[in-house]
């Protein structure tokens, strides 16, 4: 029987959506306001899923300690209050979009998560807009 367990968190982060390849008024036309050259910012809300077998011994997929931890090193700590496309090495030559930046926070968390369970991050950029990524 496997059972999804889930833990909220979030950040807040700046980020600007372009493409260094493009001209200003490619890059206008594809992402609008999201190209303002002095950035923006959201407050960025997350779930992290983990979906697995009950652990017969403790009764947990996981321990929400540990997901907790894990999730204020390796997402909190690396995003909260940051340029993205500045201060976060994987955003270096990735545009950060929710999209990409679900990916880069999966694959910042997989190695982490036994690897019979299953990982899934939800990614809210505003309250409306959201994405999902598991593998």
């Amino acid at each position: 029987m496997k059972v999804k367990v889930s833990r909220k968190a979030h950040f807040n982060a700046a980020h600007r959506l372009f493409r260094k390849d493009w001209d200003e008024e490619k890059n206008d036309s594809v992402f609008g306001k999201c190209n303002n050259p002095n950035f923006h910012g959201h407050n960025y809300e997350l779930v992290v899923s983990v979906t697995g077998e009950i652990d017969p011994a403790t009764g947990f997929v996981i321990d929400m300690k540990v997901l907790k931890d894990l999730i204020y090193e390796h997402v909190e700590e690396a995003f909260d209050h940051k340029n993205l496309n500045i201060e976060v090495a994987e955003f270096k030559d990735l545009n950060p979009t929710a999209e990409n930046i679900a990916v880069v926070i999966w694959q910042k968390l997989r190695p982490y998560i036994e690897t019979d369970h299953d990982l899934e991050i939800i990614l809210y950029e505003t309250p409306r807009n959201f994405v999902t990524f598991s593998g």
